[in-house]
Parts: structure tokens; C-alpha cells; sequence
């Protein structure tokens, strides 16, 4: 399994998530198991096999979290700097054909959230920024394709 990088703040968002599907959702899907199993015949009962398809979905999606925050490791935001672009570093980046600039944090892929203008460190911009400095014009390939990037700004 692959590692994931993780902020402390994500790692209690995902660890609250996994609490929350344990401690409440658990317990609403096996009520609707036990009310639908009350209804007599299971063999047609839609009730009951929705509620058994829920509780399976449910397992995976808590599974699928444990995994994730027992292969992550937590970053230690002390140890980031301004002098090239990291993972949680907050990048200006100014598009050298058109003159536009954009701004973009670099998170872990599982924090990522374009609309807060977090981005995933496994995106073409984020991998094709992680390492240059300040100053520095970068290629990236996008999916329309081949553009040039100066990196404007670096910060937390």
C-alpha cells in the first residue's frame, strides 16, 4: 500500500470520519437490517437487501479509511521552508504565455480540494512544481498540453 502524506488536521478529519461511521452509521444500518429481518420473508424482501447492500458499502468505506490513515504519515510542518516548493508550501505560480497567476497549496491527494485551491501532490502541476525554486519557469504537461510555469511566490 502505498504511503499517504497527511497534515495533523487531516489525519483528525479522517480519524473523526471513521469515529462518526463506527459510532452512529453502524448502528442506524443494523437497526434497518434487524426492522426489515422483523418483516418475515427475506427472500422478497427489497427492504432488507438494500439495508444488507448499505451495511457492505459502509464496511468498505471504514476499511478503506483505517488503511488510509494506518499507511500515512503525518507531516512535520516545522521542517518545511520557503526555499523550494514542498508539499503543504502555498505557490504563486504565473503562467508565462498569458501573464496569468494562480495560487495553489500542495496537500496530500486525500486533503486535496480545488475549490479551497488545494491541490493534490500527485497532479501534473503539483509534481511538476514540488522541488524548483523560487524564481524558476517550469514545463508542466497539462492536458492541453505542454505549458510554462514562473514560480512567483513560496509560502506556508
Amino acid at each position: 500500500m502505498p504511503i499517504t502524506y497527511m497534515t495533523k488536521e487531516g489525519y483528525k478529519k479522517k480519524m473523526e470520519e471513521i469515529a462518526y461511521l463506527e459510532s452512529v452509521k453502524r448502528p442506524e444500518i443494523s437497526r434497518a437490517i434487524a426492522e426489515a429481518r422483523d418483516k418475515g420473508d427475506l427472500s422478497e424482501n427489497s427492504e432488507y437487501d438494500a439495508a444488507k447492500e448499505a451495511q457492505g458499502l459502509l464496511e468498505m468505506k471504514i476499511a478503506q479509511l483505517k488503511d488510509l490513515v494506518a499507511s500515512c504519515r503525518i507531516i512535520d510542518e516545522s521542517n518545511l521552508n520557503k526555499e523550494e516548493v514542498q508539499i503543504l508550501n502555498c505557490v504563486k505560480i504565473k503562467n508565462v504565455a498569458n501573464g496569468m497567476t494562480m495560487e495553489y497549496t500542495i496537500v496530500a491527494d486525500s486533503e486535496a480540494n480545488l475549490k479551497e485551491k488545494k491541490i493534490g501532490s500527485s497532479t501534473p502541476i503539483a509534481q511538476g512544481l514540488l522541488g524548483h525554486k523560487l524564481g524558476e519557469i517550469v514545463e508542466i504537461k497539462v492536458p492541453a498540453g505542454l505549458m510554462k510555469f514562473e514560480i512567483v511566490e513560496i509560502s506556508f
